[in-house]
Formats: C-alpha cells, structure tokens, sequence
C-alpha cells in the first residue's frame, strides 16, 4: 500500500512521531549543550577566584613591605606617610606598564581587565576594648574613655556597661567565672556577645578597635572623636584642632604633644598614649569582570618584622 493510500490516522500517527523525535533530539541536545556551558562557567569562575586571590596575595604582601620600610624610616607614624594613602581603584596593568616586554603583549594580558585598589588603616588610631581589662580587673581611666566616647557618638550608656561587665566575665580567671560568662571575643563584630547592638557596632567600627593586648592611641592619627575620648580634660573643639596642628606638623615625641597641651600635659601617659603604632589592617580588593574579591588583613609590626595576625577571606560577591 502506498503511502498515499494509507489512511489518514497513520499518517497523523507518523508525522507526530516524527515530530516527537525531533523535538526529543532537540531536548537532548539543549541539556548536553547547557551541560557543557555549566561545566565553562563554573571553570571559569574558580579560574578566575584563584586569579584573584594571588594577586591578593601579592597586593597583601606589598603593603606589609611598605609598612616594614616606614619602620626603618621614622620612629613615629602619621597619616602623611606613603602607607597612610588609600589606592584608589586602577588597572594592574598600570602598575606592570613599567616591567620590561610587557608592553609588547600589553592588549592580551590579564593585567588589563584586572582593577585594584586597597588601603592600610592604623588600628591604633582606635580605642582598644582589651584596655578595658587590667589584670582581669576593669580599668577605671579606660573605662572613662570609652564613657566619654559612648558620650560624643550618643550611644546607650547600659551598652557600655554590659560591654564591660560581660568582657570581665569572659576573661575572668576559671574558678571565678560564671557557668552563663560570654566567650571572649577576637574580633570587633563579636562584641554583640557582650551586649552591643548592631547600630551600636556600626558606630563604633571606625572608633574602636579589638586587639589581642593593650595597647595605647596614636595621638598622630587618632580621629577627633577619640582624642577626646583618651584625653581627660580636652573637649571636643579642643581635639578638633589638634587634629588640624598635627596635620601641619605631626608629633615625632610625646614630649613635643606635651608642649602642644600646656597645662593639660599632665593627662599623657606613656602606657595609653603614643606617636607610633605596631597594629595595622591592610583592605584589598580585585574587581575582575563582573566579580570583586576583598580581603582584611590584621598585621602586627615589630621593628621590621611584619607579622600577619588574622586575614579574613572570601568577601566575594557579584557586580551583576
């Protein structure tokens, strides 16, 4: 029988089994195409992750070779010093363009989609929260700088004093602590263990600091704020233009900021107060196509010796 003379059901019949293997093939062909442009992708973005994070590596390690020039340089820190410059956001590219045959394979080079920026922040520059301790005992003279802080910023007075009873539980000694005692905080954010707010936190971070001992403020490069917060006696118009004579002039000795505060030199002491810093936090971040990576650093410098305290990894997100 012909196919002309078939009747017309089977001819239905095959051409919607014609149709149904095409549009199977086509299924087929769709996921294993898909598959495959999965698989590129995720290669992709773990290639370009690993990229990233060495050259964070190297943007981390040149900070710390800045930091241990500036050592050999000068025996006080301030903010007009090289390290003290933020690295506002710019091609790698620019910072190779001076390398010997770069030039010459310039427009495939990775360094040309790659943009950087970073900055190295002086942590002394902030009131510490382990100054709160002494001993395991609470510092009266801390604890009055940090009131006078909490006062300027407008912060609830109760936070600060949970923050303080709640940091001598957590460092008090095995027998005397309290089944119920926080964990004793290592970074700024866990500080909401001890009663501080998330508004609170966010008020505080670029005033205060967690560091692993005491250690005093870098009248150099103290903000307003915490000049009056570390020095009893000056008011804020007070600390405001000390930051602006500094700015003209930094102090090398605290005997030259003795001088600076005539009759209120009393209030200085060598144990809470300085020019220099050994705590800093370097910030870097890589923006390569439509993802950013960005990387903290906290550093401790002895002589020059530039040390890495903690490094917070992975603060990556998408652009799109």
């Amino acid at each position: 029988m012909t196919s002309a003379a078939r009747p017309p059901n089977e001819r239905g019949m095959a051409l919607l089994s014609a149709m149904l293997t095409v549009a199977l093939v086509t299924f087929l062909a769709a996921g294993a195409f898909w598959q495959q442009w999965r698989t590129y992708e995720v290669e992709a973005a773990e290639r370009q992750r690993q990229q990233s994070a060495w050259l964070l590596n190297g943007a981390m390690d040149w900070a710390r070779l800045i930091l241990r020039e500036d050592s050999k340089s000068s025996n006080h820190d301030h903010l007009g010093e090289p390290w003290a410059l933020p690295l506002q956001e710019a091609r790698l590219a620019s910072f190779l363009s001076s390398q010997p045959g770069f030039a010459s394979s310039a427009e495939d080079s990775l360094a040309l989609q790659v943009f950087l920026s970073g900055r190295i922040v002086d942590l002394q520059a902030r009131l510490n929260v382990a100054n709160l301790l002494n001993n395991e005992q609470l510092s009266p003279a801390d604890l009055a700088a940090f009131g006078k802080l909490w006062e300027v910023l407008g912060l609830p007075k109760a936070q600060l004093l949970s923050l303080a009873e709640g940091l001598r539980q957590s460092r008090a000694a095995p027998k005397q602590a309290l089944p119920t005692a926080p964990l004793p905080p290592q970074r700024l954010s866990q500080l909401a263990w001890l009663g501080l707010s998330a508004p609170t936190l966010a008020k505080l971070q670029d005033h205060v600091v967690w560091l692993p001992e005491r250690t005093p403020v870098n009248l150099n490069t103290a903000s307003a704020e915490v000049l009056f917060a570390t020095l009893p006696g000056l008011d804020l118009a007070q600390a405001q233009r000390l930051v602006r004579a500094r700015a003209n002039q930094p102090w090398r000795t605290l005997e030259e900021v003795r001088q600076v505060l005539g009759a209120q030199s009393g209030n200085l002491q060598e144990e809470r107060h300085s020019v220099a810093s050994r705590f800093f936090e370097i910030t870097g971040q890589i923006r390569l196509d439509s993802s950013l990576l960005v990387e903290k650093a906290t550093v401790q410098r002895e002589g020059a010796d530039v040390r890495l305290l903690w490094r917070e990894h992975g603060a990556s997100s998408s652009l799109q």
